[in-house]
């Protein structure tokens, strides 16, 4: 069997998928195509798709939004239909991953999910300041529900391509750090084993660097926010304030910067919007480039997975954040939305893969500060490599689904 058909697991219970947009969509075949499961007990929920490429693949759909107020009484019936541990994939935005995964433990369902999502308005809720409107915050509330329920099926959050699979990358990248540098170390074995290894490499920051140079075959219109993947979840997360692990040899902070009074303590943020501030960074197609620091989960969770303390005291943390150059597309868009003083446009689009001219998302950790400099371990899929793999998306979809 090759790797592309392998089956790598079987669902026993129904699978329910929360939103089927541009990752929806390109996770469906991958579904199909990896899992042992009973197709007629396959179904999606979306409020603002037709359902046509559902129905074109035989999985039933229902065309209703998740909210605070159905969520129990519409996804406790699907999950638990004809037996066997239920699977929920939540690729929505504006539902609470921690109820959602919450009701999942409750009835013993499997679960996993992009990003630590909220119920419609908090990112743009005036009343709660930006402290709370973080993610480090949403982060918190996360592991208050683990650590208040241990135990129970599992269920994995915040698992696509960024937050997700760079975690694995800084892990990769570290080992090939101590090898490069011949640097003698036991391989980790634990968290507290990953961070002895940073903190013995000196590696000092880690930016998840990523540079999306896909084209479209259009220009770009007017007062239309084009993007390569959801436009809700990429304006959501440029408007919350910037955020970044923050790191033991900082001897500063920017003057519009923040500590957070409660919580694990890795993080800081910033009283401006992510996606409206600048970072230098590095990626091996363009070189050093401008990134914008947008904040994302982990930012926080990379910085404090590796974070090495002496019982209470903190004696070696790297400084982590994101520094991402979307499309190109993407950048003109943010610039004519922060133009008009943050004001969205009317219009979105997500480019498909049958619009793009050609290009690559190109996605990495760039870790620095240690004996070699700096160092870039990541992902470089192109639109044309992506077309082959599988349907449905394009560069930015696949690295994500694919995790």
């Amino acid at each position: 069997m090759s790797p592309a058909s392998q089956i790598h697991a079987k669902i026993s219970g129904p699978i329910v998928m929360i939103g089927f947009g541009s990752i929806g969509k390109g996770t469906l075949p991958l579904i199909e195509r990896h899992f042992d499961y009973d197709k007629s007990r396959l179904v999606i929920i979306d409020p603002h798709e037709d359902g046509e490429l559902a129905r074109k693949h035989g999985v039933r759909f229902i065309k209703e939004g998740v909210t605070r107020d159905n969520y129990r009484e519409l996804l406790v019936p699907l999950l638990t239909a004809g037996g066997g541990q239920g699977f929920c994939v939540n690729l929505s935005v504006d539902t609470s991953s921690v109820d959602i995964m919450t009701l999942c433990r409750e009835i013993g369902a499997l679960y996993v999910d992009t990003v630590v999502e909220p119920w419609l308005g908090f990112y743009f809720d005036k009343d709660i300041g930006p402290e709370k409107r973080s993610n480090y915050a949403l982060r918190e509330t996360l592991l208050a529900a683990k650590h208040g329920s241990p135990g129970g099926p599992t269920a994995v959050s915040t698992c696509g391509a960024n937050p997700g699979m760079v975690s694995w990358f800084v892990k990769q990248a570290l080992l090939d750090i101590a090898r490069d540098t011949n640097t003698p170390f036991n391989e980790p074995k634990s968290r507290e084993g990953w961070g002895q290894l940073a903190h013995k490499l000196g590696a000092k920051g880690i930016h998840i660097a990523e540079r999306d140079t896909q084209r479209s075959k259009k220009p770009k219109p007017m007062n239309v926010f084009v993007n390569t993947w959801s436009v809700e979840g990429f304006v959501s997360e440029g408007m919350q304030p910037a955020e970044l692990g923050w790191g033991t040899h900082e001897k500063w902070m920017p003057e519009n910067g923040r500590t957070h009074p409660d919580g694990c303590g890795a993080a800081i943020y910033l009283l401006q919007p992510g996606a409206n501030t600048r970072v230098r960074s590095w990626c091996p197609t363009p070189g050093t480039q401008y990134g914008f620091l947008v904040t994302h989960n982990e930012a926080i969770s990379i910085a404090d997975y590796f974070t090495v303390r002496d019982g209470q005291k903190v004696i070696y943390r790297p400084t982590c954040h994101y520094a991402y150059h979307p499309a190109n597309d993407a950048v003109l868009s943010l610039h004519e939305m922060f133009g008009a003083t943050g004001r969205m446009q009317p219009k979105w689009h997500i480019l498909d893969e049958n619009e793009i001219e050609d290009g690559i998302d190109e996605l990495g950790v760039l870790i620095y500060g240690h004996a070699r400099n700096a160092y870039w371990y990541g992902s470089q899929l192109s639109i044309e490599e992506t077309r082959r793999i599988a349907p449905y998306q394009n560069a930015t979809g696949m690295q994500v689904s694919s995790a």
